[in-house]
């Protein structure tokens, strides 16, 4: 399993910055100002949100007159669908784990119960 990155878990897992990844990916690029007019924030928390991805590196950007032109890192959103996988993954073999257990636990419940009864049957 590959070490996940928290700090690029942490950027994806505001809403408003997947909501920002998601019009980025569909527009191909925008500005801060872009996509603030998309959604229901200011121009100066985009800008802030933008920050955090582009620490990230989920976003890379170019100067565009007197703003910024982001467009999303496609190797580094391929990378946070992976990591995704693998932890779907891990926890999916947890669980089945843990249904495994408590089945086990559940036969033995069964099976003692079903002792108790017979041995309530056979007593005089």
């Amino acid at each position: 399993m590959n070490v996940i990155d928290d700090d690029l878990w942490s950027a994806i897992g505001d809403p408003t910055r997947r909501r920002m990844l998601d019009l980025l990916l569909v527009d191909g690029n925008g500005t801060a100002t872009s996509l603030s007019q998309q959604m229901s924030v200011t121009r100066q928390a985009v800008a802030k949100h933008l920050t955090v991805l582009d620490r990230a590196g989920l976003v890379r950007s170019a100067p565009a007159g007197r703003e910024r032109r982001y467009h999303v890192d496609d190797a580094q959103l391929a990378r946070a669908v992976a990591q995704l996988a693998e932890v779907g993954s891990a926890w999916d073999a947890r669980l089945r784990r843990i249904k495994s257990i408590a089945e086990a636990i559940q036969k033995q419940s069964t099976q003692k119960q079903s002792t108790q009864e017979q041995q309530e049957q056979s007593a005089p």
